[in-house]
């Protein structure tokens, strides 16, 4: 495992400044428009028209990814993964009765060309789908049934064999007695449904640990490569899933991840990122919490139509020996999921991938108790995604370390896009919404025409984004859940008038969660408490 690790207390100078820097962009980008208006109005135009019209390039981008990206997810969801992953069992008879056949279904040309591959090796010790197994493991709080039972009841009807699933309830031992109770009551309620479920009680207030889900996972995934070794089932021939308490997997999920595992002779060197989509409750969700998870869902939508782009996030897949190599999940970060892409670029030297699997993971919006606790909830779980900032000094520690073995070349643009990604973040949306006035606010008695004009040549671009906008709406309305009983019609148009609420949302939460966050990495403040999202379910 690669030495560099999220620092406890002081950092070094270069840690420091690194930790710095995304804030101190984001901050200089929006001071810059009013110092570049104060010197010349016409500089001040141009930089806000550079801005928001790289905002429009990328929400046609986006549009046009939205669109895509959906239809490949429901080719994905068509297919029988089942099927697929038993012809790797005799890979040669297969490729033999489907060379010749004409099928436009998802990647089946593909299938097609990895069981002539590995028809050419047949006969060595590459594991075949019956040598995989598959365990999960499920991190609870203080989650009560009507969320947890759900969750695992999905991964019980997956079609993947529940013999060879090991199941592992990882619960906090903070989470009271409550908690001890919950578990045990699923315990008995699965009793015999996998080929092992397994209750693993993370204790409070380990040395050297956060207040996380990285800990969680961490104790339980030494747990489960101990159970795995008594077993003596390889550890090279399991994968392991980590799935938050609300978290519902496409039943074709374990399928195609053991079949994406199978056909790659580096196989190790690879996880394997689902489509995370905010949708199980988004019916009973209030209307700004319902724009935030379906702008989420598209982003990570878009995500799998960029692999090379593609980072972990939230539930993700990954073998259980090259979890063990390095020592797991971090047990410092309250952004594990994201940080484990670092953590395992580095351990194999930059020979890693995130392979996109796209059929999705469903999980929760958020809503809380009422309306005003549930608005704070989601500032706080979105501060908490932002935190990622602070991958930013964990990878340009490494990247301009001597222990540094990724090409500079090759980590470099990793870096940078980065760095760009939560800069980005913050300024885009008060810059779009506001940028245009400010040259002619700061020169209120100056003829430059250009500034003068800009609020109504922006209001031309915003028109023209509107574009982008009507597609997600129309695509949100395809990724919507059958509507439940209790909620008539009119509650459908609500789910196209609440986009309304877009430009708001984008600086009230998107663009001031992203600064909070920055900010508390530039003055020292370091998040390091998980701060889970509780999870209310409406009957």
């Amino acid at each position: 495992m690669s030495k560099v690790e999220i620092p406890v207390g002081k950092r070094k100078p270069l840690y420091r400044f690194l930790e710095i820097l995304p804030g101190l962009l984001s901050y200089m980008a929006v001071i810059l428009l009013f110092v570049l208006s104060w010197i010349s109005p016409l500089l001040g135009a141009i930089y806000c028209l550079i801005i928001i019209a790289t905002t429009l390039v990328k929400a046609v981008g986006t549009a046009f990814r939205t669109i895509q990206g959906y239809r490949v997810m429901k080719r994905a969801e068509a297919v029988n993964w089942s099927e697929r992953l038993a012809d790797l069992e005799h890979p040669h008879e297969a490729f033999e009765h489907l060379r010749d056949r004409r099928e436009t279904s998802y990647a089946f040309s593909e299938h097609v060309q990895n069981l002539r591959i590995l028809s050419a090796v047949e006969g060595n010790k590459e594991p075949k789908p019956h040598d995989i197994y598959h365990a999960v493991i499920m991190t609870a709080y203080n989650e009560g049934l009507e969320t947890l039972q759900p969750s695992i009841e999905a991964v019980r009807d997956a079609t993947f064999p529940n013999e060879r699933i090991i199941f592992v309830l990882a619960y906090e031992e903070r989470g009271g007695e409550a908690m001890e109770q919950t578990a045990l009551t699923l315990q008995k309620l699965f009793r015999g449904t996998f080929g092992k479920f397994i209750l693993v009680k993370h204790p409070d207030k380990l040395r050297g640990e956060i207040v996380g889900k990285g800990p969680n996972l961490t104790y339980a995934g030494k747990h489960l490569a101990g159970y795995v070794e008594k077993s003596r089932i390889p550890k090279e021939n399991v994968i392991v899933t980590s799935l938050d308490s609300d978290n519902r997997v496409s039943p074709k999920y374990f399928d195609y991840v053991a079949y994406e595992f199978c056909v790659r002779s580096d196989r190790q060197h690879y996880s394997y990122q689902p489509v995370s989509l905010f949708t199980n409750n988004i019916w009973d969700a209030p209307a700004p919490m319902r724009v935030i998870a379906m702008s989420n869902s598209f982003f990570n939508i878009i995500s799998t139509m960029r692999p090379h782009l593609l980072r972990n996030f939230a539930s993700h897949s990954q073998p259980l020996a090259a979890l063990e190599g390095m020592d797991f999940w971090s047990k410092r970060t309250i952004v594990e999921d994201g940080h484990q892409y670092w953590r395992s670029l580095f351990y194999f030297e930059g020979k890693y991938s995130v392979v996109p699997i796209r059929v999705p993971i469903c999980q929760d919006a958020v809503i809380s108790e009422t309306f005003w606790e549930t608005l704070k909830a989601q500032f706080v779980q979105l501060r908490r995604w932002d935190y990622g900032a602070s991958d930013v000094a964990y990878v340009g520690s490494y990247l301009f370390s001597k222990e540094c073995k990724i090409p500079f070349l090759k980590l470099f643009p990793k870096f940078i896009r980065l760095l760009d990604g939560h800069v980005t973040l913050a300024i885009m949306a008060p810059i779009v919404a506001f940028g245009g006035w400010v040259p002619m606010l700061m020169n209120l008695g100056s003829r430059e025409v250009m500034a003068f004009n800009l609020p109504n040549v922006v209001g031309w671009i915003q028109t023209l984004a509107m574009i982008g906008l009507i597609i997600t709406i129309l695509t949100s309305l395809r990724l919507l859940p059958k509507r439940p009983e209790r909620y008539n019609k009119k509650h459908s148009v609500l789910m196209v008038l609440q986009w309304v609420l877009m430009p708001v949302i984008a600086i009230v939460y998107q663009s001031a969660a992203a600064f909070y966050s920055q900010t508390r990495l530039m003055l020292g403040k370091y998040m390091e408490k998980f701060d889970v999202t509780k999870k209310v379910v409406k009957k």
